[in-house]
C-alpha cells in the first residue's frame, strides 16, 4: 500500500468523519467494506485504533444510522457520537446539522503523543489547524479524501497542510464492498442521504 505510505513500526490510528466518507464514497460509486478497511491498516502498520465520528439525528424514531454504528462498535471501531441539531433555515426549510469537526480535532490532539502517524478520512479545511498542531509534535499526517468528486471533497487549506494526500478513488478497491462478500454487512443507509442533512457549520 505505497499510496498510504504506511510503515510497519509506526503507531498509527485512523480517524473517520462518517458523513464525509459516506458522501465521497456515494459520489465515487462504491460502498465501504469496513472490515477490509480496518484489515488494510492492521496488516501494514502498528495499528492502534480506528475512530468513527457520527452525528445521530435527534428523533424518537429509529435512526437509520444506528445499525451501522452498532455494527462498527462490535467490529473494532471506537465510536464518537453526538446528537445532531435540528433548525429551520431562512427559507423555512427544516435542516439537520451534524458537524463533528470539534470532536475529531480534540481527539487528534489528545492522541498525538501516543502516535507516529495519523490518517484522517475527511476533507474539511476546518481541521487544518488541528493537523498543524499534531504535526508540531512530530506526528506525520495523511489525509484521505477526493478531488475527483464534483465538487472536490477536500479543501485546499487542508490539502496543503497535510504531509500526504491520498485520493480516495485510487485506494477504494482495497475496501470496496462486493455483493459476494458477506464478511461485512453494515447497512448503507445514512442520514447524510437526506436532503435536510447538513454536516457543515
Amino acid at each position: 500500500m505505497s499510496n498510504l505510505l504506511l510503515r510497519k513500526n509506526d503507531r498509527t490510528s485512523l480517524f473517520i468523519n462518517g458523513a464525509s466518507l459516506h458522501h465521497a464514497a456515494r459520489n465515487l460509486g462504491f460502498e465501504v467494506d469496513f472490515l477490509a478497511l480496518r484489515d488494510l491498516f492492521e496488516q501494514q502498520c502498528s495499528f492502534q485504533r480506528a475512530f468513527y465520528y457520527a452525528a445521530m439525528p435527534e428523533t424518537e424514531d429509529y435512526s437509520p444510522l444506528r445499525p451501522l454504528t452498532d455494527w462498527l462498535a462490535y467490529n473494532g471501531y471506537h465510536l464518537v457520537t453526538k446528537t445532531a441539531r435540528e433548525f429551520t433555515n431562512q427559507s423555512g426549510q427544516r435542516r439537520v446539522k451534524g458537524n463533528m469537526n470539534v470532536e475529531l480535532a480534540v481527539d487528534l490532539i489528545e492522541q498525538a503523543p501516543r502516535l507516529d502517524h495519523i490518517v484522517i478520512i475527511s476533507g474539511d479545511s476546518d481541521l487544518r489547524r488541528a493537523v498543524e498542531a499534531v504535526q508540531s509534535r512530530g506526528v506525520r499526517v495523511t489525509v484521505i479524501s477526493s478531488v475527483k468528486t464534483t465538487p472536490p471533497m477536500i479543501g485546499d487549506d487542508l490539502r496543503r497542510q497535510t504531509d500526504h494526500f491520498v485520493e480516495l478513488a485510487d485506494i477504494a478497491h482495497h475496501f470496496t464492498r462486493r455483493n459476494a462478500d458477506n464478511r461485512s454487512r453494515p447497512p448503507i443507509r445514512h442520514p447524510a442521504d437526506a436532503e435536510d442533512y447538513d454536516d457543515e457549520e
